[in-house]
């Protein structure tokens, strides 16, 4: 069975009008409005890229005292050598010892080199802080062990920080 076309020719030129008609339509709104959205998806797209903050190193060692001209055209040194900067402290030797003793499944090894330095201090570690999470700790020193009172006020005192955080209280936020 033959597929019958209702196209005669009146029907082939309205649609050959028709998509002349919408290309142009496209055409002329891309040239309108065809810079403004790229200028948006890039803005969108630029906003998408992660957030590059600036790395925190600490201050550069002074400069080497000066050479002379004649010790350098004496020797030719070999490409400078720039200095490895690390965020942390070197790992005191004892510490590191035990990484090479036995293995993490009898408790020994990097589970108790890890443990270890967990148990250190961040300011002992580091050599300043990496994240803005560390500032809220650093330098905080030993936890105090401060004993329970009878009193509520004095719990409640107690309890709030003493940096400013939460300084005057509202007796409608006390729950008596």
């Amino acid at each position: 069975m033959s597929r019958q076309l209702n196209m005669d020719t009146l029907r082939q030129n309205f649609w050959k009008e028709e998509y002349l008609r919408e290309m142009k339509l496209r055409c002329e709104w891309h040239r309108k409005f065809g810079a403004l959205v790229k200028a948006k998806q890039r803005a969108k797209a630029a906003a998408r890229l992660p957030l590059k903050l600036p790395t925190l190193m600490p201050k550069a060692p002074e400069s080497p005292p000066a050479v002379s001209r004649a010790a350098l055209s004496k020797a030719p040194s070999p490409a400078p050598e720039v200095p490895l900067q690390s965020e942390m402290y070197p790992v005191p030797p004892d510490t590191k010892a035990l990484l090479y003793e036995g293995i993490s499944h009898d408790l020994q090894g990097r589970y108790q080199y890890l443990n270890a330095r967990k148990l250190d201090l961040p300011e002992m570690r580091y050599l300043f802080p990496i994240t803005t999470n560390f500032t809220y700790g650093w330098q905080l020193g030993p936890p105090t062990k401060q004993e329970l009172v009878s009193c509520k006020m004095c719990r409640i005192e107690s309890f709030f920080r003493k940096n400013g955080a939460f300084a005057l209280l509202d007796p409608r936020d006390l729950a008596l």
